[in-house]
């Protein structure tokens, strides 16, 4: 795919992940990048996502646009969750077929996965049994973005691609600790903490769980990858393939932000899904998709960007 040629949407391309992504696809020479903004096109209303496709004519959707969260964001918001993201992709993606677009890039989420999927993740398993509960309204909204996307592609020959991104983290992600995913969520604790002085950070769970992290611009490399190579109906995971578990990811930030107190797991809050690693092979072997960047240094210019663009207190 030559991108100088190419007319592309990025739904949430105004977003954590969505930015580096539009950085990315005007890295490569793609000249016409159109971001639309929820408050000219609610992606939820049909007639919007046509006025959008009718005033930038795009070759390509990338649809990254979501509302997501942390576990304490997906339980109190579950209904939202789900109508919110499946009604985005639906709507997206049946318009871009009536409207002629060439290719459309969904972009789905780990939490597709079964709760008790044999670790590495492989896609070969993505239909094994029902996602973890706290986020299975998310990630069953945006797994139906693979299930369209296979069917217009059987249908209409219609080609949509279907990316898995691991839990990602970087700079410009949401700190907030209410909706923010884990990594920005101890940064923060653990630096407020230790400008306050405080002796102990409580955190969620029992710290047993593990998790593995794709730092956002690796991640953003992968989707514009799969887009200039990847034409198939199969689901492709986009990770590191390196697991670590809560409590090692909470002495990590916490060694790398200074602060010395202790950590106090609150063992009422839930887990979430016990064990998370992911196997990204395919995405190497199909597109040449292989992350770069370590998680302690992928943690460091976290830290460093949260310092220096924080609201000041």
């Amino acid at each position: 795919m030559t991108w100088s040629s190419r007319r592309v949407v990025v739904t949430g391309g105004g977003g954590f992940l969505g930015s580096f992504v539009v950085e990315q696809l005007r890295a490569r020479g793609c000249r016409e990048v159109f971001v639309p903004r929820s408050q000219a096109h609610d992606l939820r209303d049909r007639g919007a996502i046509q006025r959008l496709y009718a005033e930038t004519r795009p070759d390509v959707i990338i649809h990254l646009a979501a509302i997501v969260g942390g576990i304490g964001a997906n339980q109190t918001n579950p209904g939202r969750f789900f109508y919110d993201n499946a009604i985005m992709g639906l709507q997206v993606m049946e318009c871009a077929r009536q409207s002629g677009v060439s290719k459309f890039v969904g972009v789905g989420t780990i939490c597709e996965y079964p709760k008790y999927t044999p670790v590495p993740f492989v896609e070969s398993d993505l239909w094994n049994g029902y996602p973890e509960e706290t986020n299975a309204p998310y990630g069953l909204a945006k797994k139906m973005l693979l299930v369209q996307g296979q069917a217009y592609r059987a249908q209409y020959g219609f080609n949509a691609i279907h990316l898995l991104p691991t839990n990602l983290y970087g700079p410009r992600d949401n700190f907030d600790l209410d909706g923010g995913h884990v990594i920005p969520a101890l940064i923060r604790k653990c630096l407020e903490a230790k400008e306050r002085g405080a002796r102990e950070v409580v955190l969620w769970g029992d710290g047993s769980p593990t998790r593995e992290f794709l730092y956002v611009e690796d991640a953003a490399e992968g989707i514009v990858l799969a887009a200039e190579r990847y034409d198939g109906g199969d689901p492709v995971n986009l990770a590191a393939g390196r697991e670590i578990s809560i409590q090692d990811l909470a002495q990590l930030v916490a060694a790398e932000v200074g602060y010395g107190g202790a950590m106090v797991w609150d063992t009422s809050k839930p887990n979430g899904q016990p064990r998370r690693c992911v196997d990204a092979s395919l995405a190497k072997r199909l597109f040449g998709f292989e992350a770069r960047t370590g998680l302690r240094d992928g943690i460091l210019r976290t830290i460093a960007w949260y310092r220096a663009y924080r609201s000041p207190r």
